[in-house]
């Protein structure tokens, strides 16, 4: 346990924010991180400290970034919903009529709703994949396109931990054009002008910080294939090609899982969403994609009750996602602690990032002081 000198802003009456945030060095053991709160469009947090590696020899800076795991996935259903707004995507539709080859092995009856509330029973892909096909876009859609469903889609939910942004990407891809990585790029990270990438330039590793694993804690997935939960989570690891902090994972693109950013870029892209008016999605857009419950069961790999919009999880009273008082507030949470959402009810764009992992699924016990601190300073 150390203490931490943090640098940034802090409006006075979010003191208790700056409190909350400091503390997860003495009570939680952080190395590194940054944390970001707006309000109504005004930033009232911006803080970071720490450093950016095991060895404390890089300090965390304004501009750093990290791997926010599936954090990435509430970035990846903002871009599925623009697509929604202009027109272009309709959720009620057959996947197969934006993507033919879906179709093999009994899914032609999958709509594209079902991908984005974890419903198609797609969790994972049972044939034997290469070293690094996870890697490798065109191998892993091809693996998608003939794997059969793992349950009737629509009939249960089970977290798409890592084939969520296959199958969204690919959605994205075939009507647009452009990967998920690049419609981020062009149409939300620029525009906001906000640090967020699904594959990460080489330009960009100097000040890339190193994700640290959980005390104790194996590789996300590495157990054996023998339920749902080890199908689903055991894409994540194994197979891999180096490390989450290796070239290679840090230049694909995986929009489930290795996006790159910072409290700063999270909080940015959630406070347009929670705004609406039309910087990112018009208000009604955000209504229906996002603020809006499309489904709530018990996650079939998480084990537990997920409120889902489209592609987003929901804020759960008394739940593991519990994110202040408001039902509405919708975001996505990435494995190890990174969080962001938006709240458009109070107006609030809330970005979380470290690089010291903590361990299991869901609820961080970081998170809560921090999202009371915000709400009580309100």
């Amino acid at each position: 346990m150390t203490s931490v000198e943090l640098q940034g802003t802090c409006e006075p009456r979010f003191g208790a924010v700056r409190d909350a945030f400091e503390a997860n060095w003495t009570d939680h053991d952080e190395v590194g991180a940054s944390l970001c709160v707006i309000v109504a469009g005004e930033t009232v947090v911006d803080l970071w400290g720490g450093h950016a590696d095991a060895e404390r020899s890089r300090p965390w800076r304004r501009d750093t970034i990290a791997n926010v795991y599936s954090s990435t996935k509430g970035i990846a259903a903002a871009a599925a919903a623009m697509l929604v707004d202009r027109g272009q995507l309709d959720v009620e539709r057959p996947v197969i009529d934006y993507w033919p080859e879906f179709g093999q092995s009994g899914k032609t009856e999958i709509k594209v709703r079902h991908l984005l509330t974890h419903e198609a029973g797609l969790a994972g892909v049972d044939e034997e994949l290469p070293d690094g096909a996870v890697l490798d876009w065109n191998h892993m859609i091809g693996a998608l396109e003939r794997q059969a469903p793992m349950w009737t889609p629509g009939q249960a939910m089970g977290y798409h931990a890592i084939t969520y942004g296959w199958l969204v990407g690919e959605i994205i891809r075939r009507i647009d054009g452009r990967t998920c990585g690049e419609f981020v790029r062009d149409e939300i990270a620029r525009p906001l002008n906000v640090d967020f990438f699904i594959g990460l330039p080489e330009t960009e590793d100097p000040r890339t910080a190193d994700l640290l694993p959980a005390p104790g804690a194996a590789p996300i997935g590495v157990s054996s294939q023998d339920n749902l939960a080890t199908r689903a989570l055991g894409l994540a690891a194994p197979r891999l090609a180096g490390t989450v902090n290796s070239r290679e994972w840090r230049a694909a693109e995986l929009p489930a899982a290795n996006g790159h950013g910072n409290g700063r870029s999270l909080a940015a892209i959630y406070s347009a969403l929670a705004q609406g008016g039309g910087e990112l999605l018009s208000s009604e857009a955000i209504e229906a994609c996002a603020s809006t419950e499309h489904a709530a069961r018990e996650d079939m790999v998480l084990g537990f009750l997920v409120r889902r919009s489209l592609g987003f999880i929901l804020s759960t009273a008394g739940g593991r996602y519990e994110w202040g008082p408001n039902p509405r507030t919708f975001g996505h949470s990435g494995a190890g602690g990174s969080l962001g959402f938006a709240d458009p009810d109070a107006q609030i764009g809330f970005g979380y990032v470290m690089n010291q992992m903590s361990a299991g699924l869901g609820a961080d016990p970081r998170w809560k002081p921090m999202i009371d601190a915000v709400y009580g300073s309100l």
